[in-house]
């Protein structure tokens, strides 16, 4: 029997998630790509394996990630890659274990697949649109919550007018945070600012098929491989309490996007 899809992408991606975790605490080059954005040869080093092997898969399906200069031949394509190498990078240098290898593979503006490994924390996560998600080989039902206060959030402090939510332990790889929710784990993630495609897509597509819903900031559809690669913000949450995130998050969303 043929090797399916799937199988072929997650050995590709453990591939670059050994190397990152053989690499972590240990000494490697690393600067800023501008202030506060980090970066570290691992990187690099992961993202060259990614677009060997991942190459190699599907030759046809164009290259999204960040740590490529984007090129516009990729939106002439079937199929398109969405890569982050390292998701969580400030957590990699830092020797914390909340990054992820995210790889998502997008067609006709969503993901069809998606793998998330993230060695530090002995997770392997997996999705298939219309096949369900996976965690280490557990199939995954997301948080079921049907109130919003109490819900649970991952996140390292919450301003006062969002007191009623409960915090969780927040990873720095947003992939993760999102994930979380497909584990039940955590009822809702919210980004309200301007983000990449590759920071999400590959867990857009987990937390899908776990149940959750996700959209942009402002409740709208998400689309991927964009002209420009980037979202106005996520809200990933439970299907009971999605509604009750977007409208809470709605004026300072509006607010944001003007920016």
């Amino acid at each position: 029997m043929a090797e399916a899809l799937i199988d072929k992408v997650a050995a590709a991606v453990r591939e670059a998630a050994d190397m990152a975790h053989g690499r972590w605490r240990g000494e490697f080059a690393q600067w800023e790509k501008a202030p506060g954005n980090p970066v570290c040869e691992i990187d690099l080093a992961a993202n060259d394996i990614l677009r060997r092997r991942l190459g190699e898969i599907d030759p046809d399906a164009g290259w999204l990630s960040e740590e490529n200069a984007d090129h516009p031949d990729r939106l002439l394509g079937p199929r398109v890659w969405v890569v982050d190498p390292i998701d969580g990078t400030r957590d990699y240098i830092r020797g914390r274990p909340g990054w992820s290898v995210s790889v998502a593979l997008v067609e006709g503006g969503q993901p069809i697949l998606g793998v998330l490994d993230a060695p530090a924390r002995g997770e392997h996560w997996r999705a298939e649109a219309g096949k369900g998600a996976w965690r280490n080989g557990v199939r995954l039902k997301s948080s079921q919550r049907m109130e919003f206060s109490g819900a649970r959030v991952p996140t390292d402090a919450l301003p006062r007018i969002d007191g009623d939510l409960q915090m969780v332990e927040k990873p720095n790889s947003i992939a993760l945070r999102i994930a979380m929710i497909a584990a039940d784990e955590a009822d809702l993630v919210a980004t309200i600012r301007w983000g990449h495609e590759w920071d999400i897509a590959a867990a857009v597509l987990i937390a899908r098929e776990a149940g959750a819903v996700v959209t942009d900031a402002l409740g709208g559809a998400l689309r991927f491989n964009s002209t420009k690669g980037r979202a106005f913000g996520v809200i990933a949450a439970a299907p009971g309490i999605h509604d009750a995130a977007v409208a809470r998050l709605r004026d300072r969303a509006e607010a944001g996007i003007q920016r």
